[in-house]
């Protein structure tokens, strides 16, 4: 049964039209890399987090959210929660108690996907499910949106559009990884400039990109996420290397103090499970700790002012890695 479950996750991830025999070496591989990274996993330095859940206090009676797809954090401390839920609007913002500040966006999303926040304090969300990126203020008054475009005619599942948002000091990245294996690039008054990036498993080929991120260097990281590496890129978009020790990465972040976090799992189990957060030297992808998180709760990933790790998880949770005092 093992083996069968290999051979089925080796074609999912390699695409269809393999042969037996080469399903099953590429699930044998995979079964290999996989054992690896938990070994990793087990024998990294353990971070001084607890992980907590941010007790959400709901408005009214019937209000409830559901899949925390993704959370920010601003610089005044308030969480911004990008929900999937039909009974609560997609983005709401939350104090550190876990009360409802304000919320926003309902009739605006197919499938709420990203939610980040510039260094000008915007609130920018995307969409997996049209390919539209909005922009905000943090009181919830729509500034920009952007069309991105580029669907597929017939997807094979409602996910087929964009997934995160990275902000360089002149533009903003967009990586379009639903049935998509491109970084999409437009000025911060929204006027499309290039993009980049085309299907496979070479140098600057995507396999879904699912996570994007600039680091203060200029350096670009992307998590192309069924191919179970991170791949880096230079200002001028030039390929520098890629990092496949670090499992099948979900989320990135470069935190103000330079060190990369990430959200990640084996890449033989099913999405969401055997979840971790680990942090990273980002020009070296050597790993300086890791936590054990909670099934989903890797999707997304930002940090408080302290440096603490927040993301969400399904139903309604969001996760808050506490430092533990020492």
């Amino acid at each position: 049964m093992r083996a069968a479950s290999l051979m089925l996750f080796a074609s999912l991830i390699l695409g269809p039209g393999l042969t037996v025999d080469a399903q099953e070496k590429a699930g044998k591989e995979l079964a290999a890399e996989s054992a690896q990274f938990r070994a990793l996993m087990r024998s990294s330095p353990a971070l001084q987090l607890k992980l907590t859940e941010l007790p959400i206090s709901p408005p009214h009676a019937g209000w409830k959210i559901e899949m925390a797809s993704s959370v920010a954090v601003d610089r005044n401390g308030l969480i911004y929660v990008l929900q999937r839920g039909a009974d609560a609007n997609p983005v709401i913002v939350l104090d550190r108690e876990g009360r409802v500040v304000r919320s926003w966006g309902r009739g605006l999303y197919k499938i709420p996907h990203s939610i980040r926040i510039d260094r000008d304090g915007n609130v920018w969300t995307t969409d997996a499910g049209s390919s539209m990126v909005y922009q905000f203020s943090a009181d919830g008054k729509q500034r920009l949106k952007i069309s991105v475009g580029g669907l597929p005619t017939s997807p094979k599942s409602p996910f087929c559009g964009t997934t995160d948002i990275a902000f360089a000091p002149d533009r903003i990245l967009i990586s379009d990884g639903y049935a998509n294996a491109r970084i999409v690039e437009y000025s911060i008054e929204g006027k499309r400039l290039r993009e980049w990036g085309t299907p496979g498993d070479g140098p600057g080929q995507f396999r879904l990109p699912h996570a994007i991120a600039v680091d203060h260097d200029g350096i670009i990281y992307v998590a192309d996420r069924e191919n179970g590496r991170i791949q880096r890129f230079s200002p001028d978009r030039r390929y520098l290397d890629e990092w496949r020790h670090l499992g099948k990465t979900f989320s990135l972040k470069v935190a103000p103090s330079g060190e990369l976090w990430l959200g990640t799992q084996p890449r033989d189990v099913e999405n969401g499970a055997e979840p971790w957060i680990v942090k990273v030297d980002r020009k070296t992808g050597k790993i300086q700790g890791v936590v054990e998180s909670r099934p989903s709760g890797h999707h997304s990933i930002d940090l408080n002012a302290e440096g603490e790790p927040l993301t969400g998880a399904r139903p309604d949770k969001v996760l808050w890695f506490r430092k533990i005092p020492r």
